[in-house]
């Protein structure tokens, strides 16, 4: 047996021991061990996908949904550094990737050859682990190094404290596919039983235990985690929930669904000061709640790695790996003024909605409404999130996800496939013309590719419509050119291109209908920027006025 084709299958094999089931492949000459490693392995979901860009984020979905690590596999170059956009994202989400760069060997290098590039810890410090693998060769030991190297690359990829991209550099000498020699100097075997290695995670430390109050609150981010038992103890608490759509905490009778508008009334922020805050994983939707928790008496992050730990506002005063929220005496006047505000501001958002036809926040309202108990929506991080933020009411039995980890608008039509893939259950995507545009090719599947049930529901408003809310809109002569960027492109013919069925949406009450069918699909719906900015405007009036009344 070649080498390169011993090290492929044992390293594949070896991952696959230790928990693997999906891996995404860009196709490559040099990747060829590798690709026809996991082709022949009958235990793996392979995907793959002709862009790198478009693979690395499938991969992201799929690692991001599963919660378990997802190996992406490319040849040597230009198709490594395609996949460094997905790699930051997931290093700042915590999403456990598995990198397989294939490479040239040693000798190849700084010479000229052909797809040859430094590829040596390529990604910096945007992966939790690099290793040179080095060129295999036909000698005794290869296969313990090679076995224990996928657990230790598997298991750090997962965490469990701190999951994120690990970095494989494989460098293959030709031949690069079997030879029909099947002998090797030593057994390839692995245990029967599992992984080379066996991991063991040390139970969690204590909790943190805070003092009681009743003048409490939680807020909920992106990346949270053991929200239920939080949101649960915040209620026995007393305390409302703040909670962002991907938080996973904008349920039940403590869930304030329009806090972005309560904190931007200066005089309710002002009253209702907190004593404590507890923060879980990272906010970063809400200006006004940022604003906000910088007066917080104290606040307090939760972080499962204390390596790492979200302040955006600079204004934690301690952090711990878990805390106990403790039932507190007192009445509930502190919850019910909260109430109270939440209701008014949310019912003059929705009285505004109402009135104003289809647009882009009834859009995100509407669809959350409408998906069946079960279902994953996967939104961009643009408009639509903030949309969904600011317009979502509070709801069960939905799983909402986005790239906010670094917040980009690229990957998102692959990302959005990967989770669904990943996802037991119907799938949805809210995203904007130019988010989609710029994933287009996440649109490619080839007949023999897993087809996830997806649907797409974009907004198309012609351009870039969150510059349309913030001050370079007043800048009226260059505006249109260098941020609206407005393309005229037909979304019903990139659709035709792919084979994706299309429809299109003008009135609200048409959208329950066009969200029905199975595999992926595109439902598009026009509105327009300058109205939107209207919009938004009138709704956060509203929502103040409604707040004073109450207070």
């Amino acid at each position: 047996m070649n080498p390169a084709t011993a090290l492929a299958t044992v390293l594949v094999d070896e991952l696959v021991r230790c928990g693997l089931t999906d891996v995404v492949l860009a196709p490559g000459s040099r990747s060829a061990p590798l690709a026809l490693a996991v082709h022949a392995d009958s235990r793996i979901r392979l995907h793959v996908r002709i862009d790198e860009r478009s693979a690395s984020f499938l991969a992201l979905g799929l690692a991001r949904r599963s919660e378990r690590p997802v190996v992406l596999i490319c040849t040597s170059g230009t198709a490594a550094a395609n996949f460094h956009p997905a790699v930051i994202e997931a290093h700042e989400s915590g999403v456990p990737l598995l990198l397989l760069t294939a490479d040239r060997p040693p000798e190849l290098r700084d010479t000229g050859a052909s797809q040859t590039i430094d590829q040596i810890k390529l990604y910096g410090t945007a992966v939790r682990w690099f290793s040179e693998v080095g060129v295999p060769e036909d000698r005794p030991g290869q296969v313990a190094y090679w076995r224990s190297l996928a657990c230790r690359a598997y298991q750090r990829s997962l965490g469990p404290s701190d999951p994120g991209p690990v970095h494989l550099n494989v460098a293959f000498r030709e031949p690069l596919i079997p030879d029909g020699d099947v002998s090797w100097c030593e057994s390839l075997e692995g245990d029967a039983g599992g992984p080379w290695v066996r991991a063991r995670v040390a139970p969690p430390s204590a909790a943190l235990h805070l003092p009681p109050t009743r003048r409490g609150v939680l807020v909920v981010g992106d990346g949270a985690s053991n929200v239920r038992r939080y949101v649960a103890a915040a209620g026995m608490a007393g305390w409302p929930v703040l909670s962002e759509p991907q938080g996973g905490a904008r349920y039940g009778d403590h869930a304030m669904s329009a806090y972005h508008f309560l904190l931007g009334t200066p005089e309710f922020a002002d009253r209702h000061r907190p004593e404590l805050v507890v923060t879980l994983g990272r906010p970063g939707l809400s200006r006004p709640l940022l604003n906000w928790l910088r007066h917080a008496g104290e606040h307090i992050v939760v972080a499962p790695d204390l390596t790492r730990w979200p302040d955006p506002t600079r204004s934690a005063t301690q952090v711990a790996q878990a805390v106990e929220i403790p039932v507190a005496a007192g009445d509930d006047a502190w919850l019910h003024s909260w109430r109270r505000a939440d209701g008014a501001a949310r019912a003059a958002i929705d009285e505004v909605l109402d009135g104003a036809g289809l647009s882009e926040p009834r859009l995100a309202r509407d669809l959350v409404d409408l998906l069946p108990n079960g279902s994953l929506l996967f939104s961009a991080s643009s408009m639509p999130i903030r949309d969904l933020d600011q317009a979502m009411r509070p709801r069960r039995g939905l799983r909402i996800l986005a790239n906010r980890g670094v917040a980009g608008i690229d990957g998102v039509v692959s990302t959005a496939m990967g989770a669904a893939l990943a996802h037991n259950g119907p799938a949805y995507a809210l995203m904007g013309d130019l988010t989609f545009l710029h994933d287009q090719n996440g649109l490619i599947l080839g007949p023999r590719e897993p087809r996830p049930d997806l649907c797409m529901v974009v907004v198309n408003n012609d351009g870039g419509g969150i510059f349309s809310l913030l001050p370079q809109a007043a800048l009226r002569d260059p505006f249109e050119r260098v941020f609206g960027t407005g393309h005229g492109v037909d979304l019903a013919h990139v659709a035709a291109s792919t084979g994706t069925p299309y429809t299109f949406v003008d009135d609200p009450d048409q959208l329950s209908k066009a969200l029905r069918g199975e595999g992926p699909r595109i439902v598009e719906v026009h509105t327009d920027r300058e109205s939107n900015a209207v919009l938004h405007a009138m709704m956060r009036d509203a929502a103040h006025a409604a707040t004073r009344q109450v207070m």
